[in-house]
């Protein structure tokens, strides 16, 4: 019995084009060199958000997918996804939301008072 498993570039190439409302814009790239295996992966633009996800989860989880991968197989995976022409990505600003809350110093005897010992 033999054991047929999908390359890298394979795997990748069909996780995003799952992802993706254009699959036929996914091209996939492999390229080796003395750091280990560099995957290159395009996009259409309007399906950038998709393969980055929110706050970036989606591509992380293809890069350590990806990096398991690359372990079984005695190598270092890379990805790296091309941001494409004609990208309507903006000047990136700071959420409001994200500045942090002004530090408030208390004592030993307040936090012992806030938990009702």
């Amino acid at each position: 019995m033999t054991d047929v498993r999908p390359t890298d570039q394979e795997f990748l190439e069909f996780a995003v084009k799952a992802l993706v409302d254009n699959p036929g814009d996914v091209k996939v790239e492999r390229k080796i060199d003395e750091m280990g295996v560099l995957i290159t992966l395009d996009v259409n633009p309007a399906d950038m958000g998709m393969v980055i996800g929110r706050e970036g989860q989606t591509a992380k989880a293809l890069r350590t997918i990806l990096r398991v991968i690359g372990a079984r197989n005695n190598a270092r995976v890379n990805l790296k996804i091309n941001e494409p022409e004609g990208s309507l990505r903006g000047e990136r600003t700071p959420r409001p939301e994200a500045a942090p809350a002004p530090e408030v110093k208390k004592s030993i005897d307040d936090v012992l008072g806030d938990m009702n010992i």
